[in-house]
């Protein structure tokens, strides 16, 4: 895409996600990075199944490594690989207490030093409880941007060097949110809903595909 059609490609989706944001509930930077952390390969709605007891029990990184793994993994079960996230979670809280006095930091090299917590973690970390503007870039988004021609790359990290090179400055925190959305509930992976897309006319993908249609059931007149 040339810059006036990213501009626009994104302008129109900030007009179809103009209230976006994160899906996972969390009420303050830690409660968000372990929501994150609990996020991997794993559905935002089902993070938001356990978190609510999860931070019942534990708000705090002092309550979390007092919990301890096996009272958080006995409130995850039901994520994906809850295990070794239940055991990330208690490191990170201990390490959040022993090197930042129990607070979040606010950089990305200081948040990729904890347990479990990755670049794309990080990143949302980031835009989201510091509003930082970061481009977090997981499936859907490098989908996405490959498929659109927005930022290509054959990795994350070129994904998100192209992105964070080509959206407008003015854009770049929320357009996280509207590239997430938009990925997981438009630009789908198996087969994307072109007719249901608001930013249609700037995007390079080459088969886009039409609206279906609709056939009467067996029997009914035509």
């Amino acid at each position: 895409m040339k810059p006036e059609e990213i501009r626009a490609f994104l302008k129109d989706l900030a007009q179809a996600w103009p209230d976006a944001k994160t899906e996972l509930h969390y009420s303050s930077p830690f409660t968000l990075l372990v929501a994150v952390v609990l996020s991997a390969q794993a559905t935002d709605a089902s993070v938001n199944k356990v978190t609510p007891a999860l931070f019942a029990a534990a708000p705090t990184p002092a309550a979390m490594a007092a919990l301890g793994d096996e009272g958080v993994g006995a409130l995850i079960r039901t994520i994906g690989l809850w295990r070794n996230k239940a055991k990330n979670v208690v490191t990170l809280s201990r390490q959040l207490l022993e090197r930042h006095g129990g607070t979040v930091p606010g950089t990305r090299e200081e948040l990729e030093a904890l347990a479990g917590v990755g670049r794309k973690t990080a990143n949302v970390v980031l835009n989201v409880a510091f509003n930082q503007p970061t481009v977090p870039v997981d499936t859907h988004v490098f989908r996405l941007a490959n498929r659109t021609g927005l930022g290509r790359g054959k990795t994350v990290e070129a994904v998100e060097a192209a992105l964070e090179r080509r959206i407008p400055k003015d854009m770049i925190r929320d357009s996280h949110h509207w590239l997430i959305l938009q990925g997981r509930y438009v630009c789908k992976a198996r087969k994307p809903e072109c007719w249901r897309c608001a930013a249609m006319a700037p995007c390079l993908f080459p088969a886009k595909t039409e609206r279906p249609v609709i056939k009467p059931p067996r029997g009914t007149s035509v």
